[in-house]
C-alpha cells in the first residue's frame, strides 16, 4: 500500500480538482501545485504549498520553466529504499507519493479557428509528460492519475484504505498515464507532421465501446474512434434506439454514410448487405427514393443497413417497419418518425450528428484509410474522394449519350464505386437495377447484376469499376437491353470493347479512372 501525504497538483482541467484535494486536505496531505491550479486552491481555501516554494527557484520563461527541477523528480523518482532514502534526505527532499497532472490542451488547441501557430506550440506540455512519466515509472510508491474520470475511483480507494493507495489501482492508473503521454505526442506528431505517410506512422485512437464479438462469435472486438476528427462519420454517430451495434453493424453503417454522401441532391437512400450496397436511389421524395431502393433487390435488403442523406421522414419510417432492417444512419430523424421506429425494440437508430444542420453531406472526409496486412504490417492510402461530372467522360462510341442517359451514367458509376471489386451496376437515372459485386471475374459480375435485374435491364445503363478486358460483357448487357456503358477504359482489348458497343449502337463513356475496392 502507498500511503500518500505529499501530493502533487497540477491541472488544465479543473473539473473534480476542488472535491479531490479538499479531501487530500482534511487528511493531512501536503499538496503541491503551481500557477493557476495553486490560485483555484488558495481561492478555495485549501492549504497550498507553491512549487517555488519546493524548488526554491521561481517560475520563469513564461512559465515553461516549473516542475523540471531535481526537488520535484527526485521526490517522485525515489523509491523507498533506505539508499534512496538517505539522499533524498541529505538534499532535505520529500517524496512525493501522488501526482494528480493533466495536460495543456493541445487537441482543443488545434481545433480553434484561426488559431496561429505560436498558440499552439505553447500548448505542447514539457513539465506535466515528464512528471507523468516518472510517476508511472515509479508506480510501486507513487500514484499518479491524468483524468478527473479517476477522482472519485481515487478517493474511493483512498476511504477505504485509511488514505492508502493499493498497488494494483497504481499499477492500473501507470497504465493508463503512459497511454495519456503517448496519445498526446502522437497528436502533436500528427498535427505537426502534417504528411499522411510519414516514415514513423503513430496512431492515436480511444475506445468508443467494447463490441460482443468481432466479424464471428469467437472473434473478439473493440470499436475505437480517432477523437481529432470531428467530421461526419460512424466513430461521431449517437445511437438513439435499438440494441448494441456488431462489428458488422459498423462496417456496414460506414459503408451507407459514405455511399449516400456521394449525393448532393434531393433525397438518397441505400441500403447495404454485407458490406455492398444493394439497392440505391435518389428522389425529390424520400419515400420514393426509399421504395425505389429496397425493389432493387427485396430479398438482399432483408435484413440489410439503410442509410439516408437528409432527415427520416414519417411517411418512411412507416414503410420501414413493413420489413426487417437491422440499423438506420441518418443525419437525424423527425420526432413522428423516430417514435415509429422505436417501435421495433432492437432497431439500431444512428445520428451523426456533424452533419445535422449542415444541409446535404457534401464530401465524406476521413483520415488515411488503414488496413493490417498479416498483423506485421499496415497498408496505408489517401480515400477515394475522386469526382466524375459529364465534362469528365470520353465518349468513345459513334452514338452519343442522351441527357437521360448521361444522368444514368453518373449516379451508376457513382454507386459502382463503393461495391466491391470486380463491380457491375445496372441503373437507371436515378435507380439501381442490378447489382454484381465481388466476383473474380468481371464477366460474372455482369450475369450476377443481370440475374437481380428480374426482367427489368431493357433501357439500362452498366457501370463497371474496372475495364472490360474482352467484349463478353458488353455482349451479354447487350441481350438484355442495356443501352449504355461508363467505364474507366484502358484495356488492351479497348478497341475491340469499343466496337462491340458500336455493333449494338450503344454508347459508351471512359472515365479515365477506376475505382476497385478491396
Amino acid at each position: 500500500m502507498i500511503k500518500i501525504k505529499q501530493a502533487l497538483i497540477s491541472v488544465s482541467d479543473k473539473q473534480g480538482l476542488l472535491e479531490l484535494a479538499n479531501y487530500l486536505d482534511q487528511m493531512g496531505v501536503e499538496i503541491i501545485s503551481t500557477g493557476g491550479t495553486a490560485k483555484t486552491l488558495k481561492e478555495a481555501g485549501i492549504a497550498v504549498i507553491p512549487v517555488a516554494e519546493v524548488t526554491n527557484f521561481p517560475e520563469m520563461l513564461d512559465g515553461r520553466i516549473k516542475t523540471l527541477h531535481p526537488h520535484i523528480h527526485a521526490g517522485i523518482l525515489a523509491e523507498r529504499i533506505p539508499e534512496h532514502l538517505q539522499q533524498l534526505e541529505e538534499h532535505k527532499i520529500k517524496p512525493i507519493d501522488l501526482v494528480v497532472v493533466n495536460l495543456y490542451p493541445f487537441a482543443k488547441t488545434i481545433t480553434k479557428p484561426d488559431v496561429e501557430l505560436e498558440e499552439i506550440i505553447e500548448n505542447i506540455d514539457i513539465g506535466g509528460p515528464t512528471m507523468i512519466r516518472a510517476a508511472a515509472k515509479n508506480y510501486k510508491y507513487v500514484g499518479v492519475v491524468v483524468s478527473p474520470a479517476r477522482y472519485e475511483e481515487l478517493l474511493l480507494e483512498l476511504k477505504k484504505n485509511d488514505g492508502c493507495l493499493s498497488l494494483e489501482l497504481s499499477y492500473k492508473l501507470a497504465c493508463e498515464a503512459f497511454a495519456h503521454t503517448a496519445q498526446y505526442d502522437s497528436i502533436i506528431h500528427q498535427y505537426l507532421e502534417k504528411n499522411p505517410f510519414p516514415l514513423h506512422l503513430n496512431l492515436s485512437y480511444e475506445k468508443v465501446f467494447p463490441l460482443r464479438y468481432g466479424e464471428n462469435p469467437h472473434q473478439q472486438a473493440g470499436f475505437y474512434k480517432n477523437t481529432q476528427i470531428t467530421l461526419p462519420g460512424i466513430g461521431n454517430a449517437r445511437q438513439l434506439h435499438g440494441k448494441e451495434l456488431s462489428y458488422n453493424n459498423i462496417l456496414d453503417l460506414d459503408s451507407a454514410l459514405a455511399l449516400v454522401g456521394e449525393f448532393e441532391e434531393d433525397f438518397a437512400c441505400a441500403i447495404i448487405k454485407h458490406n455492398n450496397p444493394c439497392g440505391v436511389a435518389v428522389d425529390e421524395q424520400q419515400l420514393t427514393a426509399y421504395k425505389l431502393a429496397y425493389e432493387t433487390d427485396p430479398t438482399s435488403a432483408f435484413g440489410g443497413i439503410i442509410g439516408f442523406n437528409r432527415q427520416v421522414e414519417k411517411s418512411t419510417a412507416e414503410e420501414i417497419i413493413k420489413t426487417f432492417i437491422e440499423a438506420i444512419v441518418a443525419p437525424g430523424f423527425s420526432q413522428e418518425a423516430l417514435e415509429i421506429l422505436k417501435t421495433k425494440k432492437d432497431l439500431r437508430l444512428l445520428e451523426v450528428s456533424a452533419w445535422q444542420n449542415q444541409g446535404p453531406l457534401t464530401t465524406y472526409h476521413l483520415p488515411p484509410a488503414l488496413r493490417t496486412v498479416g498483423g506485421s504490417g499496415l497498408l496505408v492510402q489517401d480515400n477515394d474522394l475522386k469526382k466524375i461530372i459529364s465534362q469528365d467522360l470520353k465518349i468513345v462510341t459513334k452514338r452519343q449519350p442522351s441527357p437521360q442517359e448521361m444522368k444514368a451514367m453518373l449516379f451508376g458509376w457513382k454507386v459502382a464505386k463503393h461495391v466491391k471489386s470486380n463491380a457491375i451496376v445496372l441503373a437507371k437515372e436515378n435507380r439501381t437495377i442490378g447489382i454484381g459485386a465481388g466476383q473474380t471475374s468481371r464477366v460474372d459480375s455482369v450475369k450476377i447484376a443481370i440475374n437481380k435485374t428480374g426482367s427489368n435491364a431493357f433501357g439500362t445503363i452498366m457501370a463497371s469499376d474496372a475495364f472490360f478486358p474482352f467484349r463478353d460483357g458488353i455482349d451479354l448487357a447487350d441481350k438484355v437491353g442495356v443501352r449504355a456503358v461508363i467505364q474507366p477504359g484502358g484495356s488492351l482489348r479497348d478497341e475491340e470493347v469499343i466496337k462491340a458497343a458500336d455493333e449494338y449502337a450503344m454508347t459508351m463513356a471512359f472515365t479515365g479512372i477506376r475505382h476497385f475496392k478491396h
